[in-house]
């Protein structure tokens, strides 16, 4: 199993789950960040840590949520490695509100 991040990322792109992961499995494009499923070492740590509630273990997916797992696994096989904090999109507050949290 691995931790998979869904749509609460998509605009807001807070990196604070990158921050106290201990391996370097997420990757990012201009929108959100993917988790790589084979670099996840399921540890844990980045779904406190998300202020969206985006990420979850992938056992813990609704069925609606379930095509998160290819999307994650597909774009992270694309996109740059995030490696460190990062500023969150100009939009992350406003969706973090609208999120409710």
């Amino acid at each position: 199993m691995t931790h998979v991040v869904t749509e609460n990322c998509d605009g807001c792109r807070f990196t604070d789950c990158v921050h106290v992961c201990p391996v370097a499995c997420f990757h990012g494009d201009a929108l959100m960040v993917y988790i790589d499923p084979v670099a996840c070492i399921d540890c844990g740590a980045c779904i406190p840590a998300c202020p969206v509630h985006a990420i979850f273990e992938e056992f813990d997916l609704t069925e609606a949520r379930q095509h998160w797992v290819a999307i994650n696994a597909e774009r992270a096989a694309e996109l740059p490695v995030v490696w460190g904090r990062e500023t969150e999109l100009p939009t992350a507050q406003a969706r973090r509100k609208a999120l409710g949290y």
